[in-house]
């Protein structure tokens, strides 16, 4: 193996982990969950591996996971897994990386002592140099705007944990809100949902597939079922239900509301001169969340002004620090 200093790019997810690298691309793109064995406390597995574990452990093992609201929850998990992630990636490139300068994305909202968290992780691993940037900023290059142009861009991005809303201009964010509520919370409220209106209990892989598939934003729509298995409540055995878009239009209603709240408030700090350029730049979407049925004309009625979908809305922040690292300098800068 040929040892060589590189750098990499990492979006840090509460519900997936992507990492960059220039002479590959994404070399790693997988689950956010770690199965660990309870008597040692050492990863057994990561990623998908982990993920289709979920549920389905023995007292043993423990699947977890480890970022909780897009921050470090579990230190020493972390650290292991990214080195089982890193190892990963030099047998993808067939190099060993030493002390790599690595830029990591971490939510608006952070505090000092969550950033820091965050780099100790990644620092355990053996990293030259790491640099924070917040997760809108890298959000908006995935998306290919123009943020170092004196024109205010607004990026919202509905990820896993977090929810980022910010106004972007001259490269750096004027004006931001980071809400503690996104993909995971909509989960966890239709799990409610139906475990209330129906007597089931759903598992959060199932909750997950039931908003992806016929989840929808507070919108008027052709109503879609589906056909979900859980567990009765009453009898403890298996029970299939029939949920309708309409039903979980229902369950998220209050979390949408929420995020419109946030990107109506980010709005209402912005400085006017900024604030009138959302009326012919718009909004941008990215995130799981920008995938969301109906997600853009809901916006749009309330807001009215023009909301754009980002062409990879699920890599925006894996793509932004793509071109992090070919603007190194900027990011020391922001950093």
């Amino acid at each position: 193996m040929i040892f060589q200093s590189m750098t990499i790019g990492i979006d840090l997810g509460t519900k997936n982990i992507l990492v960059y690298t220039k002479e590959k691309g994404i070399v790693f793109n997988e689950p956010a969950v770690v199965a660990v064995d309870r008597r040692t406390q050492h990863v057994k597995a990561i990623g998908k591996e982990a993920s289709v574990m979920v549920g389905k452990t023995s007292q043993n093992i423990e699947t977890i996971r480890p970022l909780k609201d897009g921050v470090i929850a579990d230190f020493d998990i972390t650290v292991q897994m990214l080195k089982i992630i890193f190892k990963r990636i030099s047998k993808e490139l067939g190099k060993a990386m030493r002390k790599p300068t690595v830029i990591v994305c971490a939510p608006t909202g952070s505090t000092a002592v969550e950033k820091r968290a965050i780099e100790n992780a990644i620092e355990a691993y053996g990293a030259k140099k790491v640099h924070i940037i917040e997760e809108p900023v890298a959000a908006a290059l995935g998306a290919g705007l123009p943020i170092e142009k004196p024109i205010s861009h607004m990026i919202v991005d509905i990820g896993g944990g977090t929810t980022e809303v910010a106004l972007i201009s001259y490269g750096g964010v004027v004006t931001s809100r980071s809400l503690r509520l996104a993909g995971d919370a909509m989960d966890e409220t239709i799990i409610h949902y139906v475990k209330e209106n129906f007597n089931v209990l759903l598992g959060e892989q199932t909750a997950e597939i039931i908003k992806q598939t016929i989840g929808y934003a507070p919108i008027e729509h052709t109503e879609e079922t589906m056909d979900v298995r859980g567990r009765d409540l009453l009898t403890g055995l298996p029970k299939h239900v029939t949920l309708s878009s309409y039903d979980v239009k229902r369950a998220l209603v209050d979390t949408f509301d929420s995020i419109l709240l946030t990107i109506h408030q980010t709005i209402e700090q912005a400085p006017p001169e900024l604030s009138g350029d959302l009326v012919e730049q718009g909004i941008t979407l990215t995130g799981g969340g920008a995938l969301t049925n109906g997600i853009k004309p809901w916006l749009e009625s309330h807001l009215h002004v023009p909301v754009t979908i980002a062409d990879s809305p699920l890599e925006a922040i894996a793509i932004g620090t793509r071109e992090a690292i070919k603007q190194i300098q900027i990011v020391k800068k922001l950093g």
